[in-house]
């Protein structure tokens, strides 16, 4: 599925400067689309998903301060941060409540505002959502040791020199490739404008500090204390081939925590927009036409 990008447009927030794009028109009674990306990813990575949506959406994406087009600015990134950018930007930009779907980082940004900024937030969609659940006491003792190894290379890679090594390493094109065709089961789906798409932005001012700042990040409110909160309808939505995560164990945390959400599993790594984006596009469509249709009954009602 070969489709290029929708020029965008930039938006002041807080002396930074921040892009986005927009496609489709306002449909009545269809809550518009708000797509965020993941760590190091930008709107770009949504290209193939807008092209279809926005036959029946309004569809918007953003690039998160720090990443894409946006401003490399030189902060302390948080879930907190990105949350309060997609609730200023739903009100001051969009001028409605949203449906978010979010990949990875982008997820658990977008679970943050839709659980405790519900006025912005029609609906949740989580693609192979990132963010930490509480550990039970049995959970803490097994992973103590590695903990253990977890915080002694934060530790190091704190270091100034190091975490600059690390991003030089990681910002080459050979390197981008090698670790998407660890996440990405169908290869094909790993083409020469993809691993541009995510190498150009590492080439920003102010990229390596951003990329230092995650190690610095403070962790923000855990999954299941963010679920007890939330109101709106939720799809999940797994590429159960991811490496990084346990999809089947995240999905029944989400599932323990929040009982009646929908999911579904599929044969795709962790950017599952990307890689299936039909079967994607498909899913959100459906189940955002059906909050639409609940919604009208609802107000008929």
């Amino acid at each position: 599925m070969q489709v290029t990008s929708i020029p965008g447009a930039y938006w002041q927030w807080r002396g930074h400067s921040i892009y986005y794009v927009k496609a489709g028109s306002r449909k009545d009674g269809r809550s518009p689309l708000l797509l965020v990306h993941g760590f190091g990813a930008s709107t770009d990575h949504w290209k193939k998903n807008i092209a279809e949506l926005q036959k029946d959406f309004e569809v918007w994406a953003i690039d998160l301060l720090g990443f894409g087009r946006s401003a490399k600015a030189d902060l302390t990134y948080s879930g907190n941060l990105w949350r309060d950018q997609l609730h200023d930007f739903i009100t001051e930009v969009i001028g409605q409540p949203v449906i978010l779907a979010g990949n990875s980082l982008g997820g658990y940004c977008s679970l943050c505002l839709a659980a405790t900024r519900s006025d912005s937030a029609a609906g949740l969609i989580l693609l192979n959502s990132a963010g930490p659940f509480t550990e039970t006491e049995s959970e803490q003792k097994s992973n103590s040791n590695g903990n253990i190894i977890k915080k002694l290379i934060r530790s190091i890679l704190l270091q100034p020199w190091a975490n600059y090594l690390l991003f030089q390493y990681v910002r080459q094109r050979s390197v981008i490739r090698k670790t998407l065709k660890k996440v990405y089961l169908d290869h094909s789906a790993i083409t020469d404008e993809l691993v541009e798409d995510l190498y150009r932005p590492s080439c920003d001012k102010g990229a390596v500090q951003v990329f230092a700042s995650v190690f610095k990040t403070p962790q923000g409110d855990k999954n299941d204390v963010l679920l007890k909160q939330l109101k709106s309808p939720l799809l999940m939505l797994w590429g159960e081939g991811d490496p990084w995560m346990n999809t089947k164990e995240r999905g029944a945390k989400f599932r323990q925590h929040y009982p009646q959400l929908t999911e579904h599993y599929l044969q795709a790594g962790h950017c599952p927009h990307d890689e299936i984006p039909e079967q994607i596009n498909a899913l959100i469509s459906s189940w955002a036409l059906s909050i639409a249709e609940s919604s009208s009954i609802g107000t008929a009602i």
